[in-house]
């Protein structure tokens, strides 16, 4: 009884909020009452995210599905209603720009539970079913892929292709591609994946792959939300390494740095003996940052000092490699590592090396979260920034950002890593640069509360402006990863030649803009027409 007037709660704040003509046993009749609540740390919880740069953005109510069935429900509801309330999937909340969150509908929480609601049937999303024969795994679009990687494991296996940080949700990055240092080798995560159950934005549910329903599989993939709200991911899998010789070294040169980067990655068809597992960088701009950096990955004692190492323009570039092992083969890696390193061009001095357990690699970052979270320094606003930039331009970025924009502060982690674009999948609705390599440059700041300018939310946000006015005038075409637009034609010129098959898609999959609408990419049909 409790929980029906819960929900008549619910659905009377959706009429009275929006002015729907919504007959409450709409959604009475719909079998999800245990599932839907309003009570107030769910919706203030789904009100936020990560980025924290939006300002809360109240839902309605907040959805608690144990199926794709109940995801399907809901939407068909909205869909079928005469004015229609838009839903938002969200995952662990780590969208940075409000793309998850929606002020006038319904958040359908797919990651656990975010708060202390009480709305529980007992009913829970499927467990990952992992098949090692064939060598795939069956996951819920919520599920997150540190409990990917635990299921896979019990069987000796593991996805190919990873993000930095594994609390993340697979449908979170499946729809805007899911990057890391494999990506070189084995493409994003949307290259990796065999099958997927979507729920449509007219509330059908979906199987496609690339023999059913292909346009909506290669739209889904990429697509930021748009045409779906995946509730099923079958995963590539392969056999999964038990350790991990993780090695960083310092350049002072950036073309000497991106050259060995390039020529890394260009050993993606090789044998597994003859190149690295994992491809990434990072800048360092201010000597705060390299003694940092250092200390958390190695011992302490003797930091380094830039001024020794006599960086270009006050700026040094670490590259960052890993070569994955089995302990039945541990004999060979140093041999193998060592034949690699002959081959690049560091400063000799600034090799580091450390080994660790497999699963203490992947997880590395979540080890960094669990320190900002005891420093009170994780819930602040993250203007992040990630941009893909074409290879024969990132020299003239560096010169006008890491060398002129940057300053000696950077806030942040500043990653950047190549990768190769036969990787991806051109069906698929993410995009990147027109050339054979492009790049990822991820500045990932914080903005801190500290008296300090240069850490402040409008002094970072300011910066991230004049980056990209920067870009445009100097004729650099990036693409934004995990893109934030606010009007129609930044849309279609991030896009490109695939917008009028993006736009088409959308017309057909989800009509009334029901889904994702915290993109502003479609206005929902119920507020105004699109232009």
């Amino acid at each position: 009884m409790a929980t029906k007037l819960l929900l008549t709660f619910a659905i009377c704040r959706l009429i009275v909020t929006v002015g729907l003509t919504l007959d409450p046993t709409e959604l009475l009749l719909l079998g999800v009452d245990a599932q839907l609540s309003v009570d107030p740390t769910d919706v203030k919880a789904a009100s936020l995210d990560f980025g924290l740069l939006t300002g809360a953005q109240l839902p309605l109510a907040v959805m608690h599905p144990a199926s794709s069935e109940d995801v399907a429900q809901l939407v068909k509801a909205a869909y079928g209603s005469n004015f229609g309330f838009t839903v938002s999937a969200r995952g662990h909340g780590h969208s940075i720009n409000g793309q998850a969150q929606t002020a006038n509908g319904v958040v359908v929480q797919m990651s656990g539970s975010i708060g202390g609601s009480g709305v529980a049937s007992g009913r829970k999303p499927p467990y990952p079913r992992v098949w090692p024969q064939e060598r795939f795994v069956d996951v819920w679009g919520g599920e997150l892929w540190i409990d990917v990687l635990r299921s896979t494991l019990q069987h000796g296996l593991a996805p190919k292709s990873w993000t930095d940080y594994l609390y993340l949700s697979v449908g979170g990055t499946l729809s805007n591609a899911g990057i890391s240092g494999q990506a070189f080798n084995h493409g994003p995560q949307i290259s990796n994946v065999h099958e997927l159950d979507v729920v449509t934005g007219k509330g059908e549910l979906l199987t496609c792959s690339e023999e059913q329903n292909s346009e909506m599989f290669h739209a889904v993939l990429g697509g930021l939300g748009q045409f779906g709200i995946i509730t099923r991911a079958r995963i590539s899998l392969e056999p999964a390494p038990q350790r991990v010789r993780w090695i960083r070294v310092l350049y002072s040169n950036f073309s000497t740095f991106t050259r060995d980067q390039e020529y890394l990655i260009s050993l993606h068809e090789q044998p597994a003996s003859q190149k690295f597992d994992y491809v990434e960088g990072f800048v360092i701009v201010d000597e705060g940052l390299i003694n940092n950096w250092r200390s958390s990955f190695f011992s302490p004692h003797n930091p380094v000092k830039i001024s020794s190492l006599e960086p270009n323009g006050g700026v040094l570039y670490c590259l960052e490699i890993a070569k994955n092992y089995h302990e039945s083969t541990a004999s060979t890696i140093d041999q193998e590592v060592e034949s690699l390193l002959k081959k690049l061009n560091f400063i000799p001095a600034s090799v580091f090396t450390t080994d660790m357990p497999y699963v203490d690699f992947l997880d590395r970052v979540h080890k960094a979260e669990l320190k900002l979270r005891s420093k009170g320094l994780w819930e602040v606003p993250h203007p992040w920034l990630n941009l893909f930039v074409p290879k024969s331009k990132i020299a003239d970025f560096d010169k006008g950002v890491f060398k002129g924009i940057l300053g000696n502060k950077t806030s942040g982690p500043i990653l950047i890593y190549p990768m190769n674009k036969n990787k991806w999948d051109h069906r698929s609705s993410a995009v990147t640069p027109d050339e054979d390599v492009f790049y990822l440059v991820a500045l990932l700041r914080s903005a801190l509360d500290n008296g300090e300018e240069t850490h402040s939310l409008e002094y970072l946000t300011n910066q991230n402006r004049q980056i990209l006015r920067f870009c445009d005038e100097a004729g650099i075409t990036v693409k934004q990863y995990l893109p934030h637009y606010t009007t129609h034609q930044e849309w279609v010129d991030h896009f490109g030649n695939k917008w009028d098959r993006f736009y088409r898609l959308k017309m057909e999959f989800d009509p009334r803009h029901i889904l994702a609408s915290g993109q502003q990419i479609f206005t929902p049909t119920n507020m105004a027409s699109w232009q």
